[in-house]
């Protein structure tokens, strides 16, 4: 497209749409002009400008209604033009100004700006923007004179209005940035003519008419709704300071007199608007100013937007560095802006922050002389006041900005906050507000629902100390009411932590614990802020600006401690209602349910066992018990936060603490027993014991009479065994001969009430027998690794000679059998050698086990542990049959226990199998798959133990109930997707086949039993079964090689065959398998692998045979046969 360059070519090509567009207003003719405008050169159009813009401003002009859409085509086609040409004349920049605001105006005048479109009063903006940077020099002055105070009020009003009620944030935005262009503070790339100090001064007694305006409508609009944008917020804020800034300068007012005329004017009206800004009229403004600066601090500084609060930063740092004199009032309100952001969570906000308080702090006084502690303390005690309302009221941003200013304070404070606790009714405000702030959530029954499992694997000390990182590292994660954001519960410790770092703590502790005691509802919160206070007037894990005057004294903490202690551990606080009870109930439905946690096993299943008080409710809400277990770990907390603060001296306290918190450590709870470890921990590194267990054992003496005490009166006192169970768990061997009368007291008790507690009981005697195979069977089994194995020895004959038959050459094998053949030809005939009577002695004793129940008294007395062991059984053998499942799966964990801390004691162990047989296969073949799954594992420690006792009654009341349950299962998991993994069925075929193989090998099962394992376990080489599944069978097959090799060799070989056998010389039959030549089939691949690993057995067996000893030379063939 041609562009001319000369005005006279312009002015040739424009002058047509010109002439037309003035006889016709319309947005075609319009466009057309901005068409040509386009081809038109700047300087050109520069030339032109007045006549280029003569038929928009005459469409402007026209009477009557107009289109908007003619408008703002007009309006754009200015800006255009103004946006490549300058203003030169000041004429033509007041009436294009005047013109551009009357397009925003109501034609009434009344209600500015007019009610019409977005898109018409976002291009008028921008039109007066691009109005405001096209003035020419000097030129923009003109607008900022006395007589043009009408046009700027009303562009003003304008602008204000649209940044207040429009909703559209593109609107906002522009107006603002227009309102700030219009004040000479543009911030912009553009070059901008700088205002000498005359000029400045003149421009700031223009626009003080207009500054109670414009600051009431900002700040209208900086605490406007959150959803305009953080981006309006921002420019608001920095309009605000530039305008109060301009208007308030401690620098233009030290330079105005009180006797200073006002400027002339030439019209009397129009002096009426102009206003002298002497020292009455600064004072009045300032403390109007005072008020709006105080509700923009209020809000701005709980904006979760970073930007805002920087921004809200730099106003407070413009308005001190250039108003500090003039806004006298208003310094309060801008100091408390910069504590309470202080510790804000954006690195950039706190370093500005700490920039101007050291600024600040090194001056020490403030406006009016005024010392900085009396302007603190002046805040502080309005926010005390205003506390409770705002906790109450505000969201968790604006809760986080509050505690973050009251933070604050007290640290600039330090050993003045004394002021303020003294009055009590500030610390009542004050310690009201904490305590709604700090209100759980006690809703979630999560909290009730996780329960403890068992002694298993829990038997070690537990991870966590006081000592790194204190409370924080170790506390439970609490979810509050009010409040989600953890920041805010962290500002909650360091304000009491620099409460009782500074403040008196005598009264603090005083104050709090009459809220602890005067309702429950403020028990927790006053709880936890009271193990906050002490840990800060010990000087632990509290940050502060300056050193207290004095140091709270030793004697002083441990006096206050043991007082709060008493409270804690009195028994209305700390046996309180934390689950329901299910004892003497049938809760098969109740366990059913939770069967996927009751898979892990343990000694605790989903048994609630409740704890209720003397005064609690009968039949206590999910809410309750969570508060009281909430409690009970908040004071356990404390626990052990005193035991860090008192160190050493603490070992005075443990006499009345450490029983109540190994009675929590034995809680049925999760989280309770979890809060009450870590404090036994904390205990141990603070009172100087290596360990749990020596803590434990070192005052055993008084923890056991204790239990003694209470377990003779198991209704009043039914936690006692909770005490002892905790011991043992945590303890050593060595505590055995301590706590023995009790273990027998526990005996008794389980005697006299089986039916309603026996659930409880059971879990301590679980503990107890698990504690017992980690103290003695583990490092007997050490000692004597043959011992397990005793009798197992005498009946492993044929065993022997399977293994035998590995290692010897095939030639070899074939002798030994025709020897073996003329052996038992000769037995046939009658012929008995002596060997048979050597047998039938050995063989005779097996069966006294099952003939004798009782077994040897009196030879050897039985050792401490497998006495306790034997007497705990029994009464287990007992409750094997028990209606509830709950009883009847810790009773099959205790067996398991007790039976492999008597394996060493056959004459003890035998005829307690026997008598608890007919129960035990019961549970495998008729009962919950969750028992059968337990039960088995109870089958396999027997077999370990018992031997070959167990052989035939395994093969005659189990064994066949197994194999076809396998056989009956195996279509299903063939057919299984990846989701059945994870049932119930899936992991007792796994369990089951797991063990299977090991039960053969060690009761030496004969050939039919095998064949019937073989068989059963065949199914699941499928390559169609789960993965695990055939690995677990394919552990069968290799178990059943050590038993008997050659059977399985060719059990395997009618399945697959690999490799063809021809006979060596044509006289002999060819040997004939089902698996040769067979098509590959879902069972080739784990056959193979099975054959391989038998292959590798047998040629290593073959190498690890001593090459240089000559063999025995058997009898030749002819000699054994005649």
């Amino acid at each position: 497209m041609a562009v001319f360059d000369t005005p006279q070519e312009a002015f040739g090509i424009l002058r047509p749409v010109c002439v037309q567009l003035t006889k016709v207003q319309t947005t075609e003719n319009v466009e057309r002009l901005q068409a040509q405008l386009q081809t038109v050169s700047d300087s050109a159009l520069q030339e032109l400008q007045e006549y280029v813009l003569f038929p928009l401003r005459f469409t402007l002009k026209t009477p009557g209604p107009k289109r908007e859409s003619l408008v703002q085509s007009v309006v754009q086609c200015i800006t255009s033009i103004l946006s490549t040409t300058c203003v030169k004349k000041q004429d033509l920049l007041q009436e294009l100004f005047s013109e551009l605001c009357l397009c925003l105006s109501s034609p009434s005048g009344l209600q500015p700006p007019a009610p019409l479109s977005e898109e018409l009063k976002l291009t008028v903006i921008q039109a007066l923007h691009v109005l405001m940077h096209s003035a020419y020099g000097d030129i923009i002055l003109t607008l900022y004179q006395p007589s043009t105070l009408p046009h700027l009020g009303f562009a003003v009003s304008l602008l204000l209005a649209l940044a207040e009620r429009e909703k559209a944030k593109q609107i906002k935005l522009a107006a603002l940035k227009c309102l700030q262009v219009l004040i000479l503070q543009c911030d912009c790339q553009e070059h901008h003519r700088l205002l000498d100090t005359v000029e400045t001064r003149q421009c700031g007694n223009l626009f003080a008419s207009f500054l109670p305006g414009i600051s009431t409508a900002l700040s209208r609009v900086i605490t406007g709704d959150i959803k305009q944008g953080h981006m309006v917020t921002v420019s608001a804020i920095r309009l605000f300071y530039h305008t109060v800034s301009l208007v308030m300068a401690d620098e233009q007012l030290a330079t105005i007199t009180k006797d200073e005329e006002k400027p002339s004017v030439e019209q009397s009206r129009l002096s009426e608007l102009v206003v002298h800004r002497g020292p009455d009229w600064v004072k009045s403004t300032a403390d109007k100013l005072s008020l709006l600066i105080h509700k923009i601090v209020e809000f701005a500084s709980l904006h979760p937007h970073w930007k805002v609060r920087m921004e809200l930063v730099e106003l407070v740092h413009h308005l001190m560095l250039k108003c500090s004199q003039s806004l006298v009032e208003s310094v309060g309100h801008l100091l408390k802006a910069l504590v309470g952001l202080v510790n804000d969570e954006s690195n950039e906000i706190q370093s500005k922050c700490h920039e101007i308080l050291r600024s600040i702090a090194e001056l020490r006084t403030v406006a009016e002389n005024r010392a900085l502690a009396d302007v603190l303390s002046e805040n502080l005690h309005s926010l005390a006041t205003a506390l409770p309302r705002l906790m109450n009221s505000q969201d968790d941003q604006g809760k986080f900005s509050t505690l973050n200013l009251l933070l604050g304070s007290l640290k600039l404070l330090g050993p003045e906050v004394n002021i303020v606790l003294n009055s009590a009714a500030h610390l009542q405000r004050l310690s009201k507000a904490l305590m709604q702030v700090l209100e759980l959530d006690v809703s979630d029954v999560k909290i009730i629902e996780e329960r403890r499992w068992g002694p298993a694997g829990s038997l070690g000390e537990p991870s966590g100390s006081l000592q790194h990182g204190l409370q924080e590292s170790k506390c439970q994660k609490k979810y509050f009411r009010f409040f989600i954001d953890e920041r805010i519960f962290s500002l909650i410790q360091q304000i009491c932590r620099v409460l009782g770092y500074y403040g008196n703590l005598y009264l603090l502790v005083d104050h709090f614990m009459g809220l602890y005691s005067e309702s429950v509802v403020y028990r927790k919160q006053a709880a936890m802020v009271l193990n906050e206070l002490i840990t800060g007037a010990a000087g632990l894990g509290v940050d502060v600006l300056q050193e207290r005057e004095t140091a709270v004294s030793t004697e002083d903490l441990k006096g206050t401690i043991t007082s709060i202690l008493e409270e804690y551990i009195d028994q209305a606080n700390w046996s309180l209602t934390t689950s329901i009870d299910t004892e003497g109930t049938s809760d098969e439905l109740t366990v059913k349910h939770s069967r996927a946690r009751a898979i892990p096993g343990g000694a605790h299943s989903s048994s609630l066992i409740s704890s209720f008080s003397p005064s609690s409710d009968p039949s206590p809400t999910i809410r309750s018990m969570n508060s009281n277990i909430w409690q009970i770990c908040i004071q356990l907390e404390g626990v052990g936060c005193f035991a860090y603060v008192l160190g050493k001296e603490f070992r005075l306290l443990l006499a009345s603490v450490l029983y109540p918190v190994l009675e929590k450590a034995g809680d049925s709870t999760l989280l309770i027993s979890q809060t009450a470890i870590g404090t036994m921990v904390d205990v141990c590194h603070a009172c100087g014991y290596d360990s749990v267990q020596n803590l434990i054992n070192a005052n055993s003496d008084y923890l056991v009479n204790g239990i003694s005490l209470n377990l003779r009166r198991v209704a009043h006192q039914p936690h006692a065994s909770r005490v002892l169970e905790a011991m043992l768990r945590h303890s050593d061997a060595s505590l055995l001969p301590l706590v023995e009368d009790v273990i027998r007291d526990v005996l008794s008790a389980l005697d006299q009430f089986y039916d309603d507690r026996a659930s409880s009981f059971l879990g301590v005697l679980s503990t107890l027998v698990a504690a017992l195979v980690q103290w003695f069977v583990v490092v007997k089994g050490k000692e004597h690794p043959q011992e397990q194995n005793l009798e197992q020895q005498s009946s492993t004959s044929s065993q022997k000679q399977g293994k035998g038959s590995v290692i010897t050459p095939m030639v070899q094998e074939v002798e030994q059998f025709l020897l073996d053949y003329v052996k038992q030809k000769q037995i046939a005939e009658g012929n008995l050698p002596a060997m048979e009577e050597q047998e039938e002695e050995v063989q005779a004793p097996h069966p006294e086990p099952e003939m004798n129940d009782t077994g040897v008294e009196g030879e050897t007395p039985l050792p401490a542990h497998a006495q306790i062991a034997k007497d705990v059984m029994e009464r287990c053998i007992h409750l094997l049959s028990d209606k509830s499942l709950r009883v009847r799966l810790k009773v099959l964990d205790v067996l398991e226990f007790c039976v492999t801390v008597l394996h060493l004691h056959e004459n003890q162990l035998l005829p307690m199998a026997h008598r608890a047989w007919p129960a035990l296969v019961t549970r495998l073949i008729n009962d919950d798959p969750l028992a059968v799954l337990r039960a088995f594992k109870v089958l396999c420690t027997l077999a370990e133990t018992c031997g070959d006792f167990l052989r035939r009654r395994f093969s005659r009341d189990v064994l066949p109930k197994l194999a076809g349950s396998l056989v009956t299962q195996a279509p299903v998991s063939a057919r299984a997707g990846p989701v059945y993994s994870h049932t119930l069925a899936f992991k007792l075929q796994l369990a089951v086949l797991q063990g299977l193989g090991s039960l053969c090998e060690k009761l030496d099962l004969g050939e039919s039993d095998l064949n019937k394992v073989a068989d059963a376990c065949l199914i699941y080489l499928s390559a169609k079964q789960p993965v695990k599944l055939q690995e677990a069978a394919r552990s069968v097959f290799l178990h059943l090689m050590c038993v008997d090799p050659d059977a399985t060799w060719l059990f395997l070989n009618e399945i697959c065959c690999p490799l063809p056998y021809e006979p060596p010389h044509p006289s002999l039959h060819a040997v004939k398998l089902g698996g040769m030549r067979r098509q590959r089939t879902e069972f080739t691949d784990n056959v193979l692998g099975l054959l391989g690993e038998l292959q590798r057995r047998e040629t290593a067996a073959f190498h690890a045979r001593p090459q240089d000893t000559p063999e025995p030379h058997p009898p030749s063939l002819p000699e054994a046969l005649g």
